[in-house]
């Protein structure tokens, strides 16, 4: 979230900004962002000018509530995450839910992980959903988002929440909606994210929240639905016997992962992991990461430590909501003897897992899982295509979010290259980051059984299906202007090379045919094969360009991609 500078002038008239801040800080239940709002209120009522552009910053705009839900930074004002927007929000979204509903009593289950006030937040969205009628369901204690995602189908309510920023930054919290009944416990998407926005709208334009009718009767869910979780999610791989003594190392990342997927382990019968103890308690500052997110350098070096000094054979690490799924491998060339594998390569290797279960379970009964497909973003590897086009199953390239992948036609798994992976659709419907774990420690457990690894096991599948390297290249920035322009720029002048390779044709997704997935999305189609894909995060503020390429060795398509990044890299530098 971009900063004003301190002398830049109001958008609006000074007095009309500290009205609007003024009421805003009537109706604050929070002592510690009213006191925040009210020294702001003071320095610009007094004419300071970086107090008149901080209201303007807070004020100016409100964070949307999209397919996402709701994500910023916490603080007082309309454009940050506190108390009053979460009580508008959750009492907007009870509006829509009855709406829904036609009349019948919808429930509604919340959860929330260890980031600062999402107790508060879940607590407060309870309140207001029993006050306005709903059954609300507020899960025992902080748990993973996939549990929440579980709660939903399990418990066959109508709706979830779960508040959590989930690896953005310390200061960052969120409010995420999945959607019962038809959309079988999924994100929501459009209509639904705009119907409910405007239900928000309402709520915030008729002003005071403490008229909101609040009922502190909701149910607390039993231990029972986090015990189903841990069955659910153990049956999704249960050790082999190769798995004894099976040495890795697990981080929660200062998360809410480590209680629940211990359990799960040890359920599932495999040996207990070395932890990384100076991260398995949930943190809200995750002191010992500059970043709380597996894919950001560094973020996993105290895992690496701990692997270099059991001798472990894999690392694997949740990001702080669990929803994701990180994993390294010993590499003797990479820095620290530590390689972590990317999103594809995990990715990949869960989707041959899931194709060989079909085509074991069609060998059984050749009617069995009609239509099973991979299905994966577009911006993920085409290595996904190809395995399921090897092992006779249908393939499906959605936009980026699992509110798309895991609506894909008789899913068996989908994954997306940002450590998101989806491997028992049966009874989630959102990325799992430790369902995904387990399964990628069977498939390590089977690699184990022959005197080989996971990197053997990614060499075996890229000789069946095609060797397949990625790479990412990214640029964060303070301000969202700089993306915009990045985009216009290569979309009114695309670039006729990108490295040493022609672009052959370019896919602008503003223009994608009915049906097809659009967006903010350009794709440069290279000579050989190799593909560039460029597209604004959703989340954070960056601009990620995606890089694909398709080789007879692992080492050609290596070359490839070291090739095309080198070229995004310039291309960047030259147009920014």
């Amino acid at each position: 979230m971009s900063t004003p500078a301190a002398d830049a002038a109001p958008a609006v008239d000074a007095a009309d900004r500290l009205q609007q801040a003024r009421s805003w800080l009537r109706q604050d239940p929070d002592p510690q962002t009213r006191d925040e709002l009210a020294g702001i209120i003071t320095r610009a009522a007094a004419g300071d000018r970086a107090a008149l552009a901080d209201l303007e910053d807070r004020f100016g705009t409100r964070l949307a509530f999209g397919t996402a839900g709701l994500r910023g930074e916490l603080g007082a004002g309309s454009n940050r995450m506190n108390r009053v927007l979460v009580a508008q929000a959750a009492a907007g979204f009870a509006a829509f839910l009855r709406e829904r509903a036609h009349g019948s009593r919808p429930a509604v289950v919340i959860g929330y992980d260890g980031r600062r006030n999402s107790q508060r937040f879940a607590q407060d969205s309870a309140e207001i959903f029993a006050g306005a009628g709903l059954r609300a369901i507020l899960l025992p204690r902080l748990l993973p988002t996939p549990v929440l995602a579980f709660a939903v189908r399990h418990l066959g309510v109508e709706a979830g929440v779960m508040v959590t920023a989930s690896h953005n930054p310390p200061n960052d919290n969120g409010y995420k909606v999945y959607l019962g009944g038809a959309d079988e416990g999924s994100q929501i998407v459009s209509p639904a994210d705009a119907q409910i926005a405007a239900h928000i709208e309402r709520v915030a334009d008729a002003g005071d929240i403490g008229l909101l009718p609040r009922d502190t009767g909701y149910e607390i869910a039993p231990e029972e639905v986090v015990s189903a979780y841990i069955a659910a999610t153990a049956a999704v791989a249960p050790a082999p016997a190769a798995a004894a003594g099976l040495r890795w190392v697990y981080t929660a990342m200062h998360g809410v992962g480590a209680e629940t997927f211990a359990r799960v382990v040890e359920s599932a019968g495999y040996p207990a992991p070395r932890m990384v103890e100076e991260q398995r308690q949930p943190d809200p500052t995750f002191r010992t990461v500059a970043f709380p997110n597996p894919e950001e350098p560094g973020a996993m070096d105290l895992a690496f430590a701990r692997a270099r000094a059991v001798d472990a054979e894999l690392v694997i690490a949740n990001d702080p909501d669990a929803d994701r799924l990180a994993v390294a491998v010993p590499d003797a060339s990479a820095e620290g003897g530590w390689r972590r594998l990317t999103g594809n390569e995990v990715g990949l290797l869960l989707g041959w897992r899931a194709a060989r279960a079909v085509q074991a379970a069609r060998a059984e009964n050749p009617a069995a899982l009609p239509g099973a497909s991979l299905a994966c973003s577009l911006v993920s590897s085409p290595g996904l295509a190809a395995i399921a086009q090897h092992y006779g199953l249908d393939a499906h390239e959605t936009l980026t979010g699992f509110k798309w992948i895991s609506r894909a036609p008789s899913i068996v798994f989908g994954y997306e290259e940002a450590l998101g992976y989806l491997v028992n659709p049966g009874t989630i419907r959102d990325k799992d980051g430790i369902s995904a774990a387990v399964a990628l420690l069977g498939l390590a457990a089977e690699a184990r059984e022959r005197g080989e690894s996971l990197s053997t096991l990614l060499r075996e599948l890229g000789d069946a299906c095609g060797h397949f390297a990625s790479g990412q290249v990214s640029i964060r920035v303070d301000d969202l202007g700089v993306i915009d322009a990045l985009m216009l720029s290569l979309r009114t002048m695309p670039p006729a090379r990108i490295g040493s390779l022609a672009v052959e044709a370019v896919d602008d997704l503003l223009q994608a045919p009915p049906g097809a997935p659009s967006g903010d999305v350009l794709r440069y189609r290279l000579a050989g094969g190799t593909r560039v894909i460029v597209r604004p995060s959703g989340t954070e503020p960056k601009l990620k360009v995606y890089l694909d390429a398709r080789g007879e060795t692992p080492e050609q398509a290596a070359e490839r991609i070291a090739d095309v990044e080198a070229g995004a890299r310039a291309l960047l530098d030259e147009r920014s």
